[in-house]
This record gives structure tokens, C-alpha cells and sequence, in this order.
């Protein structure tokens, strides 16, 4: 099991494939686990697809602090030196969307292309205080069923019940800080007006049936440099729900670059006039 010392703390990650990098963060109280058994090995062919795990969660170290979005994107870069990369691509899935984010808005030079799959929202998420309390307490009870049924009945797609089971005990691993720490950051982020700042070409994934769906659309209006693609009857879980697809619109995104109808009106002026 490949770790790196990255400020501080053992990290995991591990990496398949050549060519140009991709570098692969889950979401809150999640893991490599769908990049890697899912994505990975339908890119692997094309890119270098590197994934980790944030401090606190699944296989990497359960640090005594650390657990903001700022330390996160910190530990990204600490990895990127670790693994030799002057720029790559980063893909991040919800809170691993607002990581991408801070990416974008200080450490812009790192980064080739940004790719945000069902972001948290970059001002905050506005959950009432209740739904995480009885979060927390189906974590620290340990309550692993009710967590799975409660997943089962929110997915927009069928057939990922075992995917879903491994996902709901990565999330009972995750340590304390991690799990209260990350959220109060999530709900504490003030990063919209910023993203006007971020010239970074970035694609915008979202599920449209994702309660984070109006969020992610205002975030992309913010963005001067972004693409977007909303998956029909997919929820927050997008990688999981529609691999094939997914990767995909990754790989067409990774040749392409932003196509919107600026970039194509810019390409009309700039042709030379007929002879």
C-alpha cells in the first residue's frame, strides 16, 4: 500500500496508467475506492490516473488536526511534489470540488485543467443544522444499516447496493476530526467570489438529480473559464452511477479543453478572411 510523508501526515495514494496526469481526490467521508475501480481503469489506457486519500480518511493517517479545505489542497500540491508533477490535472468529487477550488484560486500555476464533479458549493453548504446532527449520530453509533438503506433509497440508479455497502464503511472509518472538521469547513466556505479569479480551464460535471444541482450551475456562471455536463437521472454520485459516461466526457474534456459558445464565436473572428 503506497504512502508518502506530505506535511506531516502518511498519506495514500496510488497510481496506473501514462501519459498526462490526472490526479483524483474524493468527496467528505470518502475514499479512492470508486476512482479507482471504476474510473482508473478506463482511463489508464490514455492518462496517468493518480488517486488519494485525504488525512482522515480511508487508508490514509488519522492526524490529530489539519481537516480544513486549505491544508487539503496543501496536501495536494505536497503530493504533486512527491510524485514529480510541475502541472497536472485535478479531479475532485464534492468536497473534493471546493479543494479544486482553492486549487484554482492560489495555486493556479500548478494546474493544467480542473475538473469539478458535483462540488460542494463554494459559499457554503446550506444544510440544516439537524440533518448533520443525525449524521453524526448514525456515525458514532455505528449504525451501518440504516445508512446503507438510507443510500440504497437515494440512488438515482440501480444496481450499486455493494458499491454503496464499501462507500458506508469508508464513511464509519473516517476519524473524528475529519468528520466534524470537513463539514464545518464545507458549511463555512466563502470562495464564490473568487471564482471569477480562476482562468484554469475547468469542466463543471453535475447529476441532475443532485440536491447540489442549482449550486453547481450558480458556481459555474461564476467561473470565465469553464464547461459544463449535467448526467440525466444521475445523483451526487456520479463517477459510481455512470462510469462509462463519465470518463468519457473526462477524456473528451482532457483533448478539448473548454468548447462553449465564446470559444467558438473567438475561433470565427480570428479565421482568416475567404480569398
Amino acid at each position: 500500500m503506497p504512502k508518502a510523508t506530505i506535511n506531516g501526515a502518511e498519506l495514500f495514494y496510488d497510481e496506473a496508467g501514462s501519459g498526462e496526469p490526472i490526479l483524483m481526490h474524493h468527496g467528505y467521508t470518502g475514499s479512492h475506492d470508486a476512482w479507482w475501480d471504476l474510473i482508473t481503469p478506463r482511463l489508464k489506457d490514455r492518462f496517468r490516473c493518480i488517486v488519494m486519500d485525504c488525512r482522515g480518511a480511508a487508508d490514509s493517517e488519522h492526524t490529530a488536526d489539519g481537516y480544513s479545505i486549505e491544508q487539503y489542497a496543501r496536501d495536494v500540491i505536497g503530493m504533486a511534489d512527491h510524485l514529480g508533477l510541475d502541472t497536472f490535472t485535478y479531479c475532485g468529487h464534492s468536497m473534493g470540488g471546493v479543494i479544486g477550488m482553492e486549487l484554482g484560486i492560489n495555486y493556479a500555476s500548478r494546474l493544467k485543467r480542473l475538473i469539478l464533479v458535483a462540488p460542494a458549493p463554494a459559499d457554503g453548504v446550506q444544510s440544516p443544522r439537524e440533518v448533520h446532527e443525525r449524521s453524526r449520530a448514525l456515525y458514532q453509533a455505528k449504525d451501518r444499516d440504516t445508512m446503507i438503506r438510507e443510500r440504497v433509497l437515494m440512488s438515482a440508479r440501480e444496481g450499486h447496493d455493494d458499491r454503496i455497502a464499501e462507500s458506508v464503511d469508508r464513511a464509519l472509518s473516517v476519524s473524528a476530526g475529519h468528520f466534524d472538521d470537513s463539514w464545518t469547513a464545507l458549511v463555512d466556505s466563502r470562495r464564490g467570489a473568487q471564482l471569477a479569479s480562476v482562468t484554469v480551464p475547468t469542466l463543471i460535471v453535475a447529476g441532475a438529480a443532485d440536491g447540489l444541482l442549482q449550486a453547481n450551475l450558480k458556481d459555474f456562471q461564476r467561473m470565465p473559464n469553464a464547461t459544463l455536463h449535467v448526467f440525466s437521472r444521475v445523483g451526487h454520485g456520479v463517477p459510481t452511477d455512470v462510469p462509462d459516461e463519465f470518463s468519457e466526457v473526462v477524456a473528451d474534456f482532457m483533448q478539448h479543453g473548454v468548447v462553449t459558445a465564446k470559444t467558438l464565436m473567438d475561433r470565427l473572428q480570428a479565421a482568416p478572411a475567404p480569398a
